[in-house]
């Protein structure tokens, strides 16, 4: 049994290392290359790849629906975390990089703190790998959600400049859909790459107000979505685009400094809520992860069980309230 055991890990550890490399070359090659370009659209344009293929690449549309049945319902919301977030690796790599960070601590964990003593090892071993896992998403998480809030920050500061770039184009004679590729001319990233991409959406057939409402679907950014019902009410009950942009950028700009306050006032709240919410788990995984026999020798006790249920339906409640509390409307 034993035998078969460190067989097992060893094929784990080949594994793991091979998905660790992986992943750590993608984001390393990705970062490299972002930090080179200004807008990247235009950047893949110029080094010869054609029109189809650079919106193929950057759309990356995913068989996944948000909308789908159990484990695909989540995995296209994690896709489209990963999009707004202007993350150019794969969602799948990361999928994978997560596991073999996993599999990494978990091998970790049974040499290093010798939690595969095998005395009780399966149970030992379960618990650190459920405590790997928790790491590893609890990290990859972090990670993602701010580069998603960073993007949307700046995407929300580009919005009233291309705003302006557009609505100057509208006044000298050009025509709206000329006018959104000359903001995504001028623009850099994320701003410039995305009008680029209402451009090449209503180039290869689709309506302009479709390709605006993809824009806003795909950014999840509420002034793109103001943007898109403006255009959308404009074309339905005429008026000024050029007014109407003006306005919808006042408003914007002032949406972004009522923001800035709002974060202001709120950042002890917000630091806050993000220790209390991630450091339980980190501190919990972590002792499961260094001293499993800790946790697996209290599981024959008959309140052991309840005591965890309650403590998790608590923690969601505390989750949930601290959640209501620092996201406000404006």
């Amino acid at each position: 049994m034993q035998a078969l055991l460190a067989v097992a890990i060893y094929v784990v550890a080949f594994l793991a290392v091979i998905l660790a490399v992986h992943a750590t070359a993608q984001f390393v090659f990705s970062s490299g290359d972002r930090k080179e370009r200004i807008n990247r659209r235009l950047a893949m344009l110029a080094s010869g790849m054609d029109h189809q293929d650079v919106y193929e690449r950057l759309i990356r549309r995913s068989a996944m629906s948000q909308s789908g049945p159990g484990l695909l319902r989540y995995y296209g919301r994690f896709c489209a975390e990963c999009q707004q977030a202007g993350i150019e690796t794969a969602p799948r790599n990361i999928a994978l990089g997560v596991l073999g960070a996993a599999a990494l601590l978990w091998l970790l964990s049974l040499s290093v703190f010798r939690a595969a003593s095998f005395s009780g090892g399966v149970a030992n071993g379960v618990t650190t790998l459920i405590a790997s896992l928790a790491i590893s998403i609890t990290i990859a998480w972090l990670w993602i959600s701010r580069k998603r809030a960073s993007r949307m920050r700046l995407l929300e500061e580009q919005m009233p400049l291309a705003l302006d770039v557009v609505n100057r184009a509208l006044r000298a004679g050009h025509p709206v859909i000329s006018a959104v590729q000359l903001a995504g001319n001028e623009m850099g990233d994320p701003i410039g790459s995305e009008f680029g991409l209402i451009v090449d959406e209503t180039t290869y057939g689709s309506e302009f107000r479709e390709a605006l409402t993809n824009f806003a679907r795909r950014t999840g950014s509420q002034d793109a979505h103001f943007f898109a019902v403006s255009v959308g009410i404009q074309a339905d009950t005429g008026g000024n685009l050029a007014e109407i942009l003006e306005g919808l950028a006042t408003v914007i700009r002032g949406r972004a400094t009522l923001a800035k306050r709002v974060k202001a006032l709120s950042s002890e709240g917000r630091a806050s809520a993000l220790l209390l919410s991630v450091l339980p788990i980190l501190l919990i995984s972590s002792l499961m992860l260094m001293q499993p026999e800790f946790y697996t020798s209290k599981f024959s006790d008959p309140i052991f069980w309840p005591t965890v249920g309650v403590i998790g339906v608590l923690y969601l409640i505390g989750w949930m309230m601290i959640h209501r509390i620092i996201n406000f409307r404006y």
